[in-house]
């Protein structure tokens, strides 16, 4: 990293004062040689196979650009900003999906002291920091949990045409990762060992009086909408000796038909712990999910058309020293059903997946490590998860009633990532 120190005059009544900032220029070039395959067994079809060769970026810690600092205010008092993009760094390009590049990983201006730090702009969200921080792959590349890869799946690529006709709507939590127009507070690192951080988001949607009035929308985002976008969440941890805990919990609100009665909020609970023993870490969480409509104002929705989606997931995970190295290794397993009607007791699909990964990094530097990676996925019952790239699996009407149907996917990696 390049530091950059910059002396600063401020101006004060009566006075001057030689105020000290801090400016640090820091990125992650990361890109591997990558290979994903997946294996379809449709019901009254012959077995199909894809697989894919491609160069990846970040898939062992993402790519990207940052600049950083901090002003001392004096006081105990102090300011900073963060502001990091990140990089496809197989094309150079952004990691937006339309190619650009933005701040779109952290764009952030804060002040804290004695009493924490209150943070204002785009940020990580209180849950998606246990599924990363406990997880010895940190919810990237081939070895990404089944529970990084439930918080970003839409419906149709998560259950590969298990979906039912009511439950489209049943969409990408934009908030699973990070969360646009929030503001958090951490609280302070003095606490014993006691740390925590509560984050509102703001869905900066226009609310029209009477609620009936809000106009129809069926553009997923679109300006038209009441409530979508919104994020609650907070945890709090523990972290002293070889122990670290944490306990977390949010809500989203994932989409809305606001004008027709009914909004569609994720909600999502998970207890993380660590343990460490000598050099290896030992990793544990368990990932509570649930998707449910609710209705706002005097509901015109049909019960029928109601969704109740309800997920469990577990994972357990290591990392031991060996060498220059490190050995990663996890278990990671998703389970749930989806549900209509009025009291939601109807399911009609359910859903399994596991997963097992298992990893090499060698540290040729502080900055610089090669690192493998190869993992497997077995999905049952209509569960689509795979390891990573384009290739998926046949869609088949039949999929959610055909218990017992295996879908498989294994991926692996071979890359370098250097840090500046």
């Amino acid at each position: 990293m390049k530091k950059l120190s910059l002396a600063l005059a401020g101006f004060t009544v009566g006075a001057s004062a030689l105020a000290q900032s801090s400016i640090t220029v820091f990125g992650v070039m990361d890109v591997s040689v990558s290979r994903y395959s997946t294996r379809s067994e449709p019901v009254g079809a012959p077995t199909q196979k894809q697989h894919q060769w491609a160069l990846s970026s970040g898939a062992y810690s993402g790519s990207r650009l940052g600049f950083r600092g901090t002003e001392d205010l004096g006081g105990g008092l102090a300011a900073g900003f963060w502001l990091e993009l990140g990089l496809n760094g197989d094309s150079g390009g952004g990691a937006e999906a339309n190619g650009t590049m933005s701040f779109s990983r952290r764009s952030t201006v804060s002040l804290s002291g004695g009493f924490g730090e209150l943070r204002l702009g785009r940020d990580y969200v209180p849950t998606y920091l246990s599924d990363t921080l406990f997880d010895p792959f940190g919810g990237v590349g081939v070895g990404i949990s089944t529970n990084a890869s439930l918080g970003n799946a839409r419906a149709g690529t998560l259950l590969g045409g298990a979906v039912p006709a009511s439950a489209t709507n049943l969409v990408l939590n934009r908030n699973y990762v990070r969360a646009s127009n929030s503001i958090g507070y951490f609280l302070p690192p003095n606490l014993g060992g006691f740390y925590g951080q509560g984050m509102y988001g703001l869905n900066e949607q226009t609310k029209y009086t009477p609620a009936t009035a809000t106009p129809a929308d069926t553009a997923f985002g679109g300006a038209q909408k009441s409530r979508a976008g919104g994020y609650v969440g907070g945890r709090i941890g523990y972290a002293r000796g070889d122990w670290n805990v944490a306990l977390a919990y949010g809500e989203s609100t994932v989409d809305d038909q606001f004008h027709a009665g009914n909004t569609l909020v994720q909600k999502t609970g998970n207890l993380a712990a660590s343990y460490k023993i000598g050099e290896t870490m030992l990793f544990g969480e368990y990932s509570n999910l649930r998707v449910r409509q609710q209705a706002e104002h005097p509901a015109t929705v049909a019960p029928a058309a109601a969704i109740d989606a309800k997920f469990e997931s577990y994972l357990l995970g290591v990392t031991v020293p060996l060498g220059a190295g490190q050995i990663r290794a996890a278990y990671s397993r998703t389970q749930g059903t989806i549900g209509t009607g009025p009291v939601f007791l109807r399911e009609v699909a359910h859903l399994k997946a596991e997963k097992i990964a298992l990893g090499y990094v060698h540290h040729l530097s502080k900055r610089t490590a090669l690192y493998t990676t190869v993992a497997y996925v077995k999905n049952r019952d209509g569960m689509s998860f795979a390891t990573g790239g384009a290739p998926g699996y046949v869609a088949s009407a039949s999929r959610k009633a055909a218990a017992g149907r295996t879908d498989t996917g294994l991926g692996y990696e071979f890359g370098i990532r250097h840090a500046f």
